[in-house]
């Protein structure tokens, strides 16, 4: 009788076949073990807990679904929430009061504009750096829209200065808000998603995570944060059969664009390859795809819209 031993995969999932024959050279049904057991202190012939195997999830249309968009009333959100309501999903979306800016009428005219396309629409003040508001936010979107299939961690603000006059607050808020706030939307749906064992999460980034101009470096440091968080939660949540991945947009015309000096726009313009910035449809778009079955095998991914500015 001969043995031999053979690497079939990579050392992240090494796995050792052992093969043996019969005096005619027929083969005899192999074992295999998980080198991982041995090196946690196992002996090779001891259980090891098998992974958490993916199911096979029938597809399936997102019309009637329920999608989470957080800073939906405005900008690039609105656009999303939009996007969803083409596509017949139910729509709960949150915003904060934010000084010299009338948040709220904003909020009712989406609101109103989505009504207008025929689906569910639950609105709220949630500010997402708030864990206990975020998680009761998602429990009445769910109560409300009848479930919860999507989440665009949306929700993002920029208190830019250059680094050495940056103060506590400005980089706090920022962190905050981008990373923690998202964090928390993430822990909140994760549980349904789970247990329905289907969910798509889509994180808005951004290309200045790779590509950052002067005086930003609480928000590229935060929209390179979501970027792993992104990565991560997809390894978390994958084996469930939840996506997670983002997008990663260059600048968009939105309110915030509006208020960069017009040689920025201009510069960002003529750097791009396409020769134009974005409008929110163009990221909006990608958003929905992402949550779409014909995304359903992609997963830790960044897709970066910007027109081919950071190929410039």
């Amino acid at each position: 009788m001969a043995w031999s031993a053979t690497l079939v995969a990579p050392r992240r999932f090494r796995t050792y076949v052992r093969c043996s024959t019969d005096a005619g050279g027929n083969p005899i049904p192999f074992h295999s073990g998980s080198i991982f057991g041995e090196e946690r202190g196992q002996a090779s012939g001891a259980a090891v807990a098998p992974r958490e195997s993916p199911k096979r999830v029938e597809s399936r249309e997102m019309k009637g679904n329920v999608a989470i968009v957080t800073g939906g009333a405005t900008g690039l959100g609105r656009a999303v929430a939009l996007d969803f309501a083409r596509r017949g999903v139910h729509v709960a979306f949150n915003y904060v009061l934010l000084p010299n800016r009338d948040i709220a009428a904003q909020a009712l005219l989406t609101e109103t504009a989505l009504r207008g396309l025929g689906i569910e629409v639950y609105c709220a003040v949630c500010d997402v750096r708030d864990a206990d508001a975020v998680n009761a936010f998602v429990e009445t979107s769910k109560a409300e829209l009848g479930g919860v299939h999507y989440l665009v961690n949306n929700a993002g603000i920029a208190h830019d200065g250059a680094l050495w006059r940056m103060g506590d607050d400005a980089w706090r808020e920022v962190l905050d808000t981008n990373v923690t706030g998202a964090f928390h939307c993430l822990r909140a749906v994760a549980p349904a998603f789970r247990k329905q064992h289907y969910g798509k999460i889509v994180n808005v980034a951004s290309h200045q995570a790779y590509t950052p101009g002067f005086g930003i470096a609480n928000y590229a440091a935060s929209k390179a944060a979501v970027i792993g968080l992104t990565r991560s939660a997809a390894v978390d949540l994958g084996a469930t059969n939840v996506n997670v991945n983002a997008v990663a947009p260059g600048f968009v015309r939105t309110e915030m664009l509006a208020k960069l000096p017009p040689e920025v726009l201009e510069r960002a313009e003529k750097e791009s390859l396409l020769g134009r910035v974005a409008e929110p449809e163009d990221v909006a778009h990608v958003v929905t795809f992402l949550c779409s079955e014909e995304a359903r095998h992609i997963t830790g991914q960044v897709i970066v819209v910007d027109g081919g500015l950071t190929l410039a």
